[in-house]
């Protein structure tokens, strides 16, 4: 009977952690966060955004908010009408990754947008364009490894 959980618990863990491992959530600005003065298209260009990933927008507000638009809202800096598309006011917005394409947010106040308050990202698909290389799958095999290593010997400590 434990022998079952135990295996159970140990299937678990490794078909999720490596999903679980897999996706990051990137602060908008880093440490700068979601303010006007920084460069958006700097802070996103050695980024690699995938589906499951997330980005937490940091700000005050007001003055500042968040818009998801479409291509045309970010290139003219115009927020969508209606309440289809609410602002993001919180100041601790975290915004799953949950489709690839384009991603388009500006910040709709005053003219924050307009002096470069805003963001435009490309979100790939969860699967890598190419597999790992043989250096990397070998580490991710051996840190698999260790990782089952260890938590079979957790609990066989355990069931001691």
């Amino acid at each position: 009977m434990a022998s079952n959980k135990f295996v159970t618990l140990v299937t678990l863990v490794v078909v999720l952690l490596p999903t679980i491992a897999m996706a990051t959530d990137y602060v908008v600005g880093g440490d700068s966060g979601w303010n006007t003065g920084v460069d958006y298209s700097a802070w996103a260009k050695d980024k690699m955004f995938h589906v499951g990933d997330a980005l937490v927008f940091k700000y005050t507000n007001p003055p500042h908010n968040v818009f998801k638009v479409n291509g045309t809202g970010f290139n003219a800096c115009v927020k969508p009408t209606g309440n289809d598309q609410p602002p993001l006011t919180s100041g601790n917005d975290r915004i799953e990754l949950k489709t690839p394409g384009n991603k388009w947010y500006i910040c709709a106040a005053a003219d924050h947008c307009k002096s470069g308050q805003k963001l435009v990202i490309t979100v790939m698909d969860t699967a890598p364009a190419s597999p790992p290389s043989s250096a990397v799958r070998g580490i991710i095999i051996s840190g698999y490894q260790v990782f089952a290593a260890a938590v079979v010997g957790l609990f066989l400590a355990i069931a001691a």
